[in-house]
């Protein structure tokens, strides 16, 4: 495993390198605008965030690929625009091989060179069973594997601390990580870290066997009911049982549900500073306020930035 980390690292000499090079760096991440009042909003983040230099800026591409055409022109954008550097989601669901090479294309076309491969969750209900395009691809690797052959610099792929929901056990969880690393892949993002141990853990696991891709962990700061929900979403239904006993006292009051969630989160983003971890990933939700808190705060930012 440790000659394919090598090979892995000798082929990404930017954004992997710049990832592991980072000291309190943080990244920080969009969903394409589907209205224009959100699209101004999200303009409005990304200037006041840009100078702050995050180490990346990635583009969420929606369910079963229904963000395709807002993913792709908003990471253009972030390129051709910003001295951001996108990184541009993009899931094997519901799209041919084919399809997913014209995306990639479309990508690398308009300046944007670094990818996050994902499997993805059905269309419509995530838990459903998995199911393949009939052209398409089965697994994440695979779509690692496209997109190096399609010029993309830098592969991230997912990481579970929590284990993948169709993983029947940790050993298998890791195994098929370590599958997408030896496939190409050069760094992660963890999906959305609230229990710290979790992502300690999965650390120790990578190193232990061999593995030294850098593993950014996601860290969302719950400061209103709304954001509660999202949380659910992107846990998978599975957010922990102590963050509702944090913040249900104040879902009456908005002011001190946004203190209580900042402080959560805050407390999150100094545990696993101090554990070693370099890069945190921040959800923007498309607005800057939570990400510079965050940032000042925490002492985040590349140095002049």
């Amino acid at each position: 495993m440790n000659g394919a980390r090598d090979d892995v690292g000798a082929r990404d000499s930017g954004l992997v390198a710049e990832l592991r090079a980072a000291r309190r760096r943080f990244s920080v991440e969009f969903s394409p605008a589907h209205d224009e009042a959100t699209a101004a909003r999200q303009w409005r983040a990304v200037q006041r965030l840009a100078p702050l230099r995050p180490v990346l800026a990635s583009v969420t591409y929606g369910a079963g690929g229904g963000d395709r055409a807002g993913s792709v022109e908003l990471a253009t954008r972030l390129a051709r625009e910003t001295t951001l550097r996108p990184l541009a989601h993009l899931t094997a669901v519901g799209q041919s091989a084919a399809q997913l090479a014209d995306v990639l294309d479309d990508l690398v076309a308009g300046g944007v060179r670094d990818v996050l491969a994902l499997r993805g969750d059905p269309d419509g209900d995530p838990h459903a069973p998995w199911e393949p395009h009939p052209q398409g691809l089965e697994h994440a690797d695979q779509l690692v594997r496209l997109a190096r052959e399609r010029g993309v610099r830098a592969v991230g792929v997912a990481a579970f601390p929590a284990g993948h929901p169709d993983s029947p056990d940790p050993d298998t969880d890791l195994r098929h990580l370590l599958g997408k690393f030896a496939a190409g892949a050069g760094f992660a993002i963890a999906q959305l870290t609230f229990d710290v141990e979790d992502f300690l853990r999965l650390r120790d696991r990578l190193a232990a066997a061999g593995c030294d891709a850098p593993v950014l962990p996601g860290l969302l700061p719950v400061t209103s009911p709304r954001v509660l929900e999202v949380t659910r979403r992107l846990t998978d239904g599975h957010e922990p049982s102590w963050l509702h006993r944090r913040l249900d006292p104040f879902l009456d009051d908005r002011g001190a549900f946004r203190e209580e969630g900042m402080r959560v989160a805050l407390e999150d983003g100094r545990r696993l500073l101090a554990e070693g971890v370099e890069v945190l990933h921040l959800y923007s939700l498309n607005a800057a306020s939570n990400v510079e808190a965050l940032v000042a705060e925490l002492g985040l930012g590349a140095p002049g930035g």
